[in-house]
């Protein structure tokens, strides 16, 4: 398996200071450089940005697995152990899930653990765990 490199990502947030809040707070981000227009974030190693926009288009949903998933979303593949106490912790900070924490395809390829939520700017944010992460781009 080639060496998996950070990725960059920037999405729109509403309000910089409850982007700030959020990610660097209650997801535990590390700020990086930042304007009066962006911050970046270290999102377990990857660099995230929240660029400053006046509104947000509507979100939409596609059925997956019983679930209606948000679309756009994005997050991060943890580790088995990481992703439930991560979880946990964001259960305990009040945030409320738009799917919660849960095993989704158990038993088939791809067997794994997934959460969606939202930023305070209303972006989905999808974390998850592989049972057998070799089954990451499974078919």
């Amino acid at each position: 398996m080639r060496k998996i490199n950070p990725f960059h990502v920037a999405f729109p947030v509403t309000d910089l200071a409850l982007a700030r809040q959020f990610y660097g707070t209650v997801l535990g981000c590390e700020e990086g450089r930042s304007s009066a227009q962006w911050i970046d974030f270290n999102l377990f190693g990857h660099q995230i940005v929240t660029h400053l926009v006046p509104e947000l288009d509507t979100p939409h949903h596609n059925p997956v697995d019983g679930h209606q998933v948000p679309v756009p979303h994005f997050g991060v593949v943890l580790d088995w152990d990481e992703f439930h106490a991560f979880a946990a912790s964001i259960k305990a900070g009040g945030i409320s899930f738009v799917i919660d924490p849960h095993i989704r395809f158990k038993g088939l390829a791809g067997e794994q653990a997934t959460m969606f939520f939202r930023d305070p700017a209303g972006n989905a944010l999808e974390f998850k765990a592989f049972a057998d992460p070799t089954q990451l781009f499974a078919k």
